[in-house]
């Protein structure tokens, strides 16, 4: 599992077991990193599980530099049974942070909106599963329609869009509780919100009169603030990891393209000057890229 999560970043390809010179049963043993270079194996990983006297799992690992011939980190954990798997997506995680210099993605989390049922009565609820697609679990019954959820910066909430009682509203999900609360009733709403990187705010769009603009809500007095006033359709809005700055899109020179101001809503400047409709922006974790959905004619691509 730990060796699927790394092979799945498409940064590590995994050394076929029939080609070790080297068979390794004591994790504290010392590697004869001639043996691991001959096959050119750069990094090893050895480990072992044992059950406690109390029943839980002890997970240790250690990492290897075989080019070096030192150790890089080792680690254990303590966990019940029944979690071993996010023990070995943690495991995954410093792993893949200890070769790339970047935080793993491997514990983590993925919300979305699960359909079922016939054609004509589709029943759509919201849902949330592990990033390598086990542990699904509901998390509405699909009386109403939810849409477009969007994780809090702690992981711990979900905001989403659902139409109850035929009101488009907005809800803050507690994961853990399943305890929800209404954000707001946002008739004119264009897409649903994202939380900025300190999850005390909210940015939006909201359409009136044919027009579509941005805002953001304090989360904590749920006072709104307009951020772009213009005759077009300013939608998509997606924080940068700082915070410091709102990627969208807007038709207004034509066509749907990506413009980027401060987080007050000063400074916009368009981004995008290509052929084709731009829409649905998302700031990396990084923040030094944009992706983006680009429409020329019939075909979608993402850049």
């Amino acid at each position: 599992m730990i060796a699927a999560d790394l092979q799945r970043s498409g940064l590590f390809k995994a050394v076929d077991r029939s080609a070790f010179i080297q068979q390794i049963n004591d994790p504290d043993q010392t590697p004869r990193f001639q043996d691991w270079q001959l096959i050119n194996a750069e990094a090893l990983v050895v480990g072992r599980v044992t059950r406690e006297a109390d029943g839980r799992l002890r997970s240790e690992f250690r990492l290897w530099d075989t080019y070096a011939g030192q150790q890089i980190i080792g680690q254990q954990f303590y966990t019940q049974p029944d979690n071993w798997r996010r023990v070995a997506h943690i495991i995954a995680d410093s792993i893949y942070q200890a070769l790339t210099g970047e935080q793993g993605y491997f514990d983590s989390r993925i919300v979305f909106v699960s359909e079922s049922g016939p054609k004509t009565d589709r029943k759509r609820q919201l849902a949330i599963m592990d990033q390598d697609g086990y542990n699904v679990r509901m998390l509405t019954n699909g009386d109403y329609m939810v849409l477009t959820p969007r994780f809090s910066p702690n992981r711990q909430e979900v905001t989403y869009m659902s139409y109850e009682n035929d009101q488009p509203r907005v809800y803050l999900l507690q994961l853990e509780t399943g305890q929800r609360e209404v954000v707001g009733n946002f008739p004119g709403m264009t897409f649903a919100p994202r939380f900025s990187p300190d999850g005390q705010r909210i940015v939006m769009s909201l359409q009136q009169d044919g027009n579509a603009n941005i805002y953001t809500m304090d989360l904590r007095t749920r006072a709104t603030t307009r951020l772009t006033s213009t005759n077009a359709i300013d939608t998509s809005p997606s924080y940068s990891p700082d915070g410091n700055r709102i990627v969208f899109e807007s038709d207004r020179g034509g066509r749907q393209q990506l413009y980027v101001m401060n987080a007050d809503g000063s400074n916009q400047q368009r981004i995008s000057f290509g052929d084709g409709s731009y829409s649905t922006p998302v700031w990396s974790p990084r923040g030094d890229l944009i992706a983006f959905t680009k429409q020329s004619g019939v075909n979608s691509r993402s850049g």
